[in-house]
């Protein structure tokens, strides 16, 4: 027999039972959309969170509390309990270190936010200095950012994401309007170009306070980062360093970390890594299970076929076709189950987009496509090799 009468015998056979093939791919099925979801969910996670360092550019560095470890988690016990940060370190790397061209403190909550009775909750806080603006790349669309002077003074002004004036405002001009922030009112001054989603979370559904209005009225005495922005690239190493020495003069090892963007990234992938790939090893246990269960039917098949294949080697198959065309039943379903599992993902990757950038890449494509072929391959050679060695006589007997 040649490959292409093989091919359609198999085919046919798989037609006849079409709940059963359906059911014997279920595994694979989801095996292949769980990995392909996870991988493609992982890569948007990592974009988006490229895209939130990039915004602040590749010459700043990150202080911030407590102590990170070589794996992005927190060293030394102290570092998430206590933030020992003070505002006054921001002044001491602006005077002390000459290669540092701005610095700038913040504060970072969840906050509620209320206008004309309506009220929002989960509103990201952010409470900055003046100097904010010259490091991140938040542009104004509409108004102007606070001043140094109503920084320092602490005066009662906000400037809110293009979410707050859509829900709050109706996506009307909120400027001079008064918004009401943690139960106190405050004069709306500018409007935040649009920024997007970061890791699932709606980054214009933000307010944005002067850092000293911040502490005076809620009692924020305690930067959550330092941004210091480096005149140089070439440089930032050795401003590392020398923020680092400045620090240790107040505080211990345990109590800061000084980060440059490129680090930051490392350690934001490391643990995306570890997350993905422990996900990622969950869903691959379906691909095995799925194959097992082929497996298992594909033995099955052979049992209840006996008689068939005792028939078709009486007429002049050979045992290698009997084999091939088992083996090719197999390798059908897992592909079936790799395809259906790959729509199924690529679905969920486009519904997941309002979140997070999530994309089935080509070789995201080409995995799932291998792995379906592969588990195809391992889990039918035993079925189509038992199948094969069943004997003509034995066989047209068994009926």
């Amino acid at each position: 027999m040649d490959i292409s009468e093989i091919f359609s015998s198999a085919i046919e056979a798989l037609k006849t039972n079409k709940v059963r093939s359906f059911l014997t791919s279920l595994g694979i099925i989801i095996g292949v959309a769980s990995v392909i979801l996870l991988i493609s969910l992982g890569s948007g996670l990592e974009k988006s969170i490229t895209a939130q360092f990039e915004r602040l550019g590749a010459n700043t560095l990150y202080v911030v509390p407590g102590r990170l470890g070589e794996g992005g988690g927190f060293a030394g016990g102290s570092g998430m309990s206590t933030n020992k940060l003070k505002f006054s370190d921001t002044n001491q790397i602006k005077r002390q270190i000459k290669d540092v061209s701005t610095v700038s403190s913040g504060i970072e909550s969840i906050t509620s936010v209320e206008y004309r009775g309506e009220k929002r909750n989960g509103v990201i806080f952010l409470g900055v200095e003046a100097t904010f603006v010259e490091i991140g790349d938040y542009n104004i669309e509409t108004g102007r950012f606070f001043t140094r002077t109503e920084n320092n003074t602490g005066k009662k002004v906000v400037i809110v994401g293009q979410t707050i004036v859509e829900e709050m405002f109706d996506g009307q001009n909120p400027i001079g309007r008064e918004l009401n922030v943690r139960g106190k009112k405050y004069k709306v001054i500018g409007v935040l170009e649009k920024l997007g989603s970061i890791v699932g979370q709606d980054q214009d559904n933000m307010v944005m306070l002067p850092a000293e209005t911040a502490n005076r009225q809620f009692g924020f005495d305690r930067p959550t980062w330092i941004l210091a922005k480096v005149s140089t690239q070439e440089k930032i190493p050795q401003v590392k360093a020398e923020i680092e020495k400045l620090l240790l003069k107040r505080l211990t090892e345990d109590d800061f970390t000084v980060l440059s963007q490129e680090e930051s990234l490392d350690i934001a992938e490391t643990i995306l890594g570890v997350v993905q790939t422990v996900f990622v090893g969950i869903a691959a246990i379906s691909l095995v299970v799925g194959g097992i269960g082929i497996s298992n039917i594909m033995l099955v098949s052979v049992t209840e076929r006996t008689h068939e294949i005792g028939l078709r080697k009486a007429i002049g198959a050979k045992s290698k076709d009997v084999l091939v065309q088992f083996l090719i039943e197999a390798i059908v379903l897992s592909l079936l189950g790799g395809i259906i599992g790959l729509i199924i993902a690529t679905l969920l990757s486009l519904a997941a987009r309002i979140f997070i950038p999530a994309t089935v890449t080509p070789s995201a494509v080409f995995l799932a496509i291998g792995f379906s072929v592969l588990v195809g391959t391992v889990f039918g050679v035993f079925p189509a090799y038992r199948a094969s060695k069943l004997q003509p006589i034995e066989a047209l007997r068994s009926e």
